[in-house]
């Protein structure tokens, strides 16, 4: 019996842990059309556009009715309360020239009273001197004293006018002059009801309100169908970005709808086009790569197949094929340096280590370290420094970059020729000139020459050992620093790069 009950009661919990679930599973399916609602529709350009139009032309139609209702409810009462003061004025005048306060009203006056105050569905009082109603058409308070700030006033010699929507009434007080004289003899005060023109308001209301409900409806059918059709050229935008990510689209975007989608077609293609162009070089830089590991790897296999193809090869010939090889080792090594300066470059862009430096004293340094190299190749090297120089730079990498564009200046210069270097600062920036008088750069070279593995003349490059990555090695230093360097060269006459970087390093 206790196990049984024991299975009840988990059968129970787990029923009551699915029906939870199921509730959570709810909620949270409910939480997350909420969330997507929130984050997606409501901020959507679509929504807000058809916002837009819906509040532009809704809120001015609440406005004008609110404002009509109101202009007619005040013109209604306006004129219902100058007849009233009109039919009183000329009946007090009629009771005040015949001096019917004191001697009591005629029967004619007394029809004119009942007929007015039937007319206007309302009640009229006449009011003596001492405050004493002589004449009631509800005859309800004759005799009685009537004592108010507008019967008061009234005896001053200005009628007064009321209106309370609230209790649905216009009251309205009347002089009754003595004849001959500005003299107030009496009072006429009367009451009459609203209902007519608070009535005719509500219907006004009314009507005004479906007037809006309708416009409402107009309004916003229009602004879903002009925010479909604002947004769809971005929709085209959108989805030929998207595209890129499943890969390049040979056709370039074209939206000019308004001026907007042109301008952003414009950067979208430009975008394009600078993702093709990296595309290209990365795929020429990876085939570049396994060229230039793969040559020497080559040429040390043929070296080695030589030999073992001798079986009493001479020891010079072992020796002469174990220099070269020890060539081309050495060849395998300074590109893969090379190739570990680039990537250690790259990923450390946003960790350089900035201290402040003597230029002067760093470009010395770099020229006498590379002076045994110019030396070999019977070239001068000479410096000038126009200033003192000191910069937030890291100095590995600019002595890298230096070190670089020297050693090109010397390696692919003339016998017998010069290199010119130059330091010179003004308040923002420093300058490093490199002048040489080498064998110069073709013009439509000049834009390639900073490019990874590119060669001006191959052989050439060969011959002395180059990688076709010192001058790659040497911008990505300058660009580094937040700085600049610029080629002049021409064929025959020599090649001058200009390094222009920053005094002080902004992160």
């Amino acid at each position: 019996m206790y196990i049984s009950g024991g299975s009840g009661r988990r059968s129970r919990r787990i029923q009551v842990i699915r029906n939870t679930c199921t509730r959570s599973g709810e909620l949270v399916t409910i939480s997350g059309v909420r969330l997507y609602f929130r984050n997606h529709f409501l901020k959507s350009l679509k929504f807000r556009i058809i916002f837009l139009f819906v509040a532009v032309g809704i809120i001015p139609c609440i406005v004008l009715k609110a404002v009509i209702l109101e202009s007619y409810e005040s013109r209604a009462v306006d004129v219902l309360t100058a007849q009233l003061q009109n039919q009183c004025t000329i009946l007090g005048d009629q009771i005040g020239a015949g001096g019917h306060l004191d001697t009591g009203l005629t029967e004619a006056l007394e029809g004119e009273l009942e007929q007015l105050s039937s007319i206007y569905n309302g009640r009229i009082m006449l009011i003596n001197s001492q405050y004493q109603i002589t004449e009631d058409t509800y005859d309800l308070d004759t005799g009685k004293m009537i004592v108010s700030e507008d019967v008061i006033q009234c005896f001053e010699g200005e009628g007064t006018k009321i209106y309370d929507p609230d209790n649905r009434y216009i009251e309205v007080t009347s002089p009754v002059f003595v004849p001959g004289s500005e003299q107030v003899a009496g009072v006429l005060l009367a009451s009459v009801s609203a209902d007519a023109v608070i009535d005719s308001l509500d219907v006004l209301n009314s009507t005004a309100w479906v007037a809006v409900g309708v416009t409402a409806l107009l309004v916003a059918a229009l602004a879903v169908i002009l925010g479909t059709v604002v947004v769809r050229p971005f929709a085209r935008i959108t989805s030929s970005i998207e595209a890129v990510s499943e890969g390049y689209d040979t056709n370039y975007l074209h939206e000019n709808a308004y001026t907007e989608t042109s301008l952003l077609s414009e950067a979208f293609n430009k975008m394009l086009g600078r993702l093709k162009t990296l595309d290209d070089s990365r795929q020429e830089f990876v085939a570049n790569v396994s060229h230039e590991l793969k040559t020497p790897i080559t040429s040390m296999k043929v070296l080695a197949d030589s030999l073992l193809v001798q079986e009493d090869a001479p020891v010079e010939l072992y020796r002469e094929f174990m220099a070269d090889l020890s060539e081309e080792i050495e060849r395998e090594d300074k590109i893969i340096n090379d190739l570990l300066s680039l990537v250690k470059m790259d990923k450390t862009a946003s960790t350089l280590d900035v201290k402040q430096t003597n230029i002067n004293d760093l470009v010395e340094k770099i020229l006498k370290r590379l002076q045994p190299i110019a030396a070999a190749a019977n070239v001068e090297v000479v410096f000038e420094s126009f200033r003192p120089v000191n910069a937030e730079v890291d100095e590995v990498k600019i002595s890298l970059a230096i070190t670089n564009l020297v050693e090109n200046a010397v390696k692919y210069n003339v016998d017998g020729g010069w290199v010119h270097v130059a330091l010179n600062a003004d308040h923002k920036y420093f300058y490093i000139e490199v002048a040489d008088s080498g064998i110069g750069i073709p013009q439509e070279a000049q834009e390639h020459i900073f490019e990874r593995f590119y060669r001006v003349d191959k052989s050439h490059s060969r011959e002395i050992g180059g990688t076709g990555l010192g001058l790659a090695i040497a911008r990505n230093a300058v660009v580094l620093h937040r700085g600049a360097v610029k080629v002049y060269s021409q064929v025959g006459e020599g090649t001058t790069f200009t390094v222009r970087i920053p005094l002080s390093y902004v992160v």
